[in-house]
């Protein structure tokens, strides 16, 4: 076992924050980079050693791999956090780290590979023995064998980027007619957002429940699950609202669904922090396999919450070749949310960058506010508009919906516009507060 000393966290945001604070209180150094648009970042601030590694754009900085790599040399990191997002998925950056000596605090490049190309992922999910929707067995060469397709598993149909995320390369085709122009749309999508056209296509659930489940494993062969999320709560497939466990899962269901996961890691030998993610369809109570996320996700806070585990020191403990505690001593309590709040605008979603001239974060008993901005901080236009996450945990999901109510009426963010007001009226509103909404719901209503 290799004791890691020095995190080079190879992000930005609240996610940098929050991983910084774990490694110090881990008694390790935390390093972060950053470019010129995030200078004054708190996260800056309090890091061990700071570098900046380039200009505001993305490709300029936070995709800029010898720039990082550098950086690591400079101060001596013996390994990077990625975080999600930026370079987190990206096989090649691993690869580079390893040649360079520096532990990625993630899983393999080949579980990673194996996960990435989401067509390809759901044949090594079938061969597992994971449910799938049914549809493609993997890309689909064209619009005819699309449309033979589409006739034999019937409409409607999802057209979806195999390099996809983010909700973009991704069609829902209600009838034949629509399939030609709705495929190319998607085509076209996804080679200018990902520089790969490659598409493939499932049924489409009509009422599904976006259910996930947090895995994690060592390099021992040991996996565990830190029980499962309803992501349900999306705009065009961007989720909103995360909560644990998911309420609408019976026990046994539920119990099938974490075996499933442990399952499917195990089959490509994965170790680190991973996401599996499924439909649910609430009618005849089965869920299919979607994709696998090989990082940590946005929502990983209500695992914790509910778990009392910290997944970060996890990923860290697996990094150094520690071994996992046991499923039996992982112990759930209660029942957690978060939302997540935007710099945009509550009525149209977009974006509204600039100086927050008021901010006071809500506390209390089970309430946490991830969050890397304060008052006079300047949201730049040139990244993700997440400013922040608000999680509560409580015994059970009214009580918990009730404290997230005061926590989002006690959050100031003055100067910018927020989607604060959004989530209010969300945990207000009946069909969310009752549990009867589904992924399309923000959609129809």
């Amino acid at each position: 076992m290799k004791e890691i000393k020095r995190i080079l966290i190879a992000n930005r945001g609240e996610i940098a924050l929050r991983a910084l604070r774990t490694i110090q209180e881990m008694g390790k150094q935390a390093i972060v980079v950053h470019s010129t648009a995030d200078q004054d970042a708190l996260y800056v601030k309090y890091a061990d050693a700071a570098i900046c590694i380039g200009g505001a754009r993305s490709s300029d900085s936070y995709l800029n791999i010898p720039a990082i790599i550098t950086a690591c040399e400079l101060t001596e990191a013996d390994a990077i956090f990625p975080g999600y997002g930026f370079l987190s998925e990206n096989q090649n950056f691993v690869e580079i780290c390893a040649k360079h000596n520096i532990k990625f605090i993630g899983p393999s490049v080949e579980a990673m590979t194996l996960m990435s190309d989401k067509s390809k992922a759901k044949q090594v999910m079938m061969r597992a023995g994971i449910p799938v929707v049914p549809g493609s067995d993997g890309a689909i060469a064209d619009v005819e064998e699309a449309r033979k397709l589409a006739s034999k598993i019937g409409y409607p149909v999802i057209i979806k980027a195999a390099a996809g995320g983010g909700g973009r390369g991704m069609r829902v085709v209600p009838k034949e007619e629509d399939l030609e122009k709705l495929f190319w749309s998607a085509e076209s999508e996804a080679v200018s957002a990902f520089g790969d056209g490659t598409m493939y296509m499932e049924k489409y659930i009509t009422n599904p429940r976006h259910i996930e489940v947090q895995v994690i494993g060592d390099e021992h062969g040991n996996v565990i699950h830190i029980g499962e999320r309803d992501c349900s709560m999306q705009r065009r497939h961007q989720k909103l609202i995360e909560e644990s466990p998911a309420v609408i899962l019976d026990d046994e269901t539920r119990k099938k669904l974490h075996e499933t996961a442990v399952k499917a890691a195990k089959a490509i030998g994965y170790f680190s922090a991973g996401t599996f993610e499924f439909l649910y369809d609430s009618v005849d109570k089965k869920f299919y396999f979607i994709e696998m996320n090989t990082r940590l996700q946005v929502e990983h806070t209500v695992s914790e919450m509910r778990s009392g585990l910290d997944l970060i020191e996890l990923m860290i403990r697996v990094a150094q070749g520690e071994k996992l505690p046991k499923q039996s001593e992982v112990k759930f309590n209660g029942h957690a949310i978060e939302c997540r709040i935007t710099a945009e605008d509550p009525k149209s979603f977009t974006p509204n960058p600039g100086k927050i001239t008021k901010y006071v974060a809500p506390g209390g008993k089970d309430v946490r506010m991830d969050s890397h901005v304060y008052e006079g901080y300047s949201v730049p236009p040139y990244y993700d508009s997440m400013i922040g996450k608000l999680i509560v945990h409580d015994k059970d999901r009214t009580k918990a919906i009730a404290k997230m109510k005061v926590a989002l009426s006690q959050l100031v963010i003055q100067g910018i516009k927020s989607t604060r007001d959004f989530h209010l009226a969300m945990m207000n509103n009946p069909d969310f507060v009752n549990n009867e909404f589904d992924t399309n719901y923000l959609a129809k209503h």
